[in-house]
């Protein structure tokens, strides 16, 4: 353990840092630039520390700036910072304090995030733009469709990629000036969507050939590989593939205490992004186009049970058990089998 630990609190301009040497007392103080140029200039020839951070929008970077200089970094969890965001005396100082405290008193208390490089953050804010402009779609035809539905008249159903085209005969004389420079906006985003995807093909294919193998998976398309690929980053992360599900907050909460243990909602922990993916990946497996497998059909048992949402059960519990099968192709290379788990009962058979 380094015999200094630091606190940074990151805020958008200036970051406070508090420093306890290694008997727990306060060594210094200080509030330096949010600016790679900043933090270097001081931290640049103090002696080696561990550093503390809590997780958000500055740490990708500062983290990466703070090691290069030859120090410790953990990111902290904000889950896990309770007595930070609920102290009724928060401040910038005071949070650091409780960065540093907590670091050096027992790291695994942070729940440590490991952040990923900067090539695959680079790539990965490709696809959240993407997804952006997707959602943005989504409520601007909703927009048109409410709008169009309010003056008693209906659009014809549609692919979003169609919409501009097929519904603009379809809307009200009325109407059309609020309508149609949406439906022109529209194409142009559906446009702009056309070329992230052909970019993210390109990038799978030539920059993560990796992602083939997750493929093999009907229902994950070169999107959900990608995104599984750059925010996990190294299958090695995790000793075994059933703790993905965990990390992705997939797993139900647990708050058992005694005789009681109820059946509570998935944790959310993890990207939320690609939990979306997942969750619409297994929504594909055991929708009508789904084909038949061991994830269908361990959706369609849970399923049957019944009870109260049962089919939103399923689809969390097929989208926890794709997230264990494509770590498990990405970490072995093997050839995915559909139907591995009644092949393997009629062996042993």
């Amino acid at each position: 353990m380094a015999n200094l630990t630091m606190g940074m609190d990151l805020g958008d301009q200036y970051t406070t840092v508090y420093v306890l040497d290694g008997e727990g007392a306060e060594v210094e103080t200080a509030r330096v630039r949010t600016t790679p140029a900043g933090l270097a200039r001081w931290l640049r020839g103090r002696a080696r520390a561990r550093v503390v951070l809590e997780a958000g929008t500055h740490s990708p970077w500062v983290s990466r700036v703070v090691e290069a200089l030859g120090h410790e970094v953990l990111v902290a969890n904000p889950r896990k910072l309770r007595l930070i965001y609920q102290n009724p005396g928060k401040t910038d100082r005071v949070d650091a304090e409780y960065l540093a405290r907590v670091g050096r008193l027992d790291p695994r208390l942070l729940g440590g995030i490991t952040h990923r490089g900067e090539a695959a953050q680079a790539a990965l804010a490709v696809l959240r733009a993407r997804d952006a402009l997707v959602r943005t779609r989504t409520q601007l035809i909703n927009h048109v469709r409410g709008v169009v539905k309010a003056m008693g008249a209906r659009l014809p159903g549609c692919a979003a990629e169609a919409f501009p085209r097929k519904v603009g005969p379809a809307v009200p004389d009325a109407l059309r000036p609020a309508v149609m420079p949406v439906l022109a906006h529209l194409a142009q985003v559906t446009q702009q969507i056309r070329s992230y995807d052909r970019q993210l093909a390109q990038l799978g294919t030539e920059g993560y050939p990796e992602t083939a193998r997750l493929r093999q998976v009907a229902g994950v398309g070169p999107v959900t590989a990608l995104a599984y690929v750059l925010i996990l980053e190294d299958p090695q992360r995790f000793q075994r593939s059933r703790m993905v599900g965990a990390y992705l907050g997939l797993q139900p909460r647990r708050r058992q205490s005694g005789e009681r243990d109820p059946q509570l909602r998935i944790t959310k922990a993890g990207d939320a992004f690609l939990r979306r993916l997942l969750v619409q990946g297994a929504q594909y497996i055991l929708g009508p186009h789904g084909r038949d497998c061991d994830l269908r059909r361990h959706g369609e048992r849970i399923a049957a049970r019944g009870g109260t949402n049962a089919k939103k059960r399923a689809v969390i519990a097929v989208a926890r058990k794709l997230a264990v099968l494509l770590h498990h192709l990405w970490r072995t290379g093997e050839v995915y089998e559909p139907l591995r788990r009644d092949a393997t009962l009629a062996t042993a058979s």
